[in-house]
């Protein structure tokens, strides 16, 4: 029976390990295929996408760069993301650390509207958004589409949050109050620092939305100078089928890079960070 069952959980980490090798075949083939055809001229793509390029065109990047003004949509892409991750995490940390601390029927309606909140498409609100945006005179300004971004990301960031803090124990807030501290003192001193797993997962989950995010982007931004990579790289595309995609790869795969880095050096993060804040959620 023991050489029986040994058997069957090999076969099964066999099988769980080739989906998703297939998974990631199908996942990093489109990128494979970006990275590939970004080195070859227009006409060596067009001829035969899948065969190696005889000479790397590195011009190609150089003419991305230029083309999609390069350092200011990087610029403004960075500032859009700062703000609304210092945001989420700023108002979701404190939001889910109270709620979570606070039991009763007031916090728990307070966290289901929240949650609730998220099963809410997007697509059935961006006409009222865009209007709202325009009223408050925050369309067109980087600033505000962060604002904008923390108000859509918050309450999954708070449902993580108040999962996350139940792990914490409740001694350590009785003994720092036993200390003299004040109950944003408690929370800046005490409780923040220790909810770094979460807030690590937090922050690499809105980094990725809100950095290759183009549909919200779109409909804010109103003016060319003040455009997200990805938005610069939608302007290479021409009219009647016409682009540019040697220079239209080149940029995505610019564009990528930082979260690539990114995820690979917080990607530890991810699934414990998920895991911990849901289940205990």
């Amino acid at each position: 029976m023991s050489d029986s069952g040994s058997y069957g959980r090999r076969m099964g980490s066999a099988l769980i390990l080739l989906i998703l090798l297939v998974g990631a075949v199908f996942t990093l083939f489109p990128v494979y295929m970006g990275v590939l055809n970004s080195f070859k001229t227009q006409g060596a793509m067009m001829n035969d996408m899948m065969a190696f390029p005889s000479q790397l065109e590195f011009k190609n990047y150089a003419d991305a760069i230029h083309k999609t003004s390069f350092s200011r949509s990087l610029w403004n892409t960075v500032v859009v993301t700062a703000v609304g991750l210092f945001g989420i995490i700023l108002f979701a940390a404190m939001a889910g650390y109270k709620l979570s601390r606070t039991p009763g029927k007031l916090s728990g309606f307070l966290f289901g509207l929240f949650v609730m909140s998220m099963l809410i498409p997007f697509h059935s609100i961006m006409i009222t958004l865009t209007r709202i945006a325009k009223e408050l005179a925050v369309q067109g300004s980087r600033v505000g589409l962060g604002m904008i971004y923390i108000g859509i990301g918050v309450s999954m960031a708070i449902f993580l949050y108040h999962g996350f803090v139940k792990s914490v124990p409740r001694e350590l807030d009785e003994a720092a109050v036993i200390d003299g501290c004040g109950e944003f003192r408690l929370f800046a001193v005490v409780i923040f620092p220790l909810l770094l797993p979460i807030t690590a997962t937090i922050a690499i989950l809105n980094t990725l939305w809100m950095w290759n995010d183009f549909l919200l982007p779109l409909l804010m931004l109103t003016d060319f100078k003040t455009y997200t990579l990805l938005l610069s790289t939608n302007m290479l595309f021409g009219e009647y089928g016409n682009n540019d995609w040697s220079a239209i790869l080149s940029s995505l795969i610019l564009a990528m890079l930082p979260m690539i880095v990114l995820y690979l050096i917080l990607q530890k993060y991810i699934l414990n960070g998920i895991a911990e804040g849901a289940i205990k959620g």
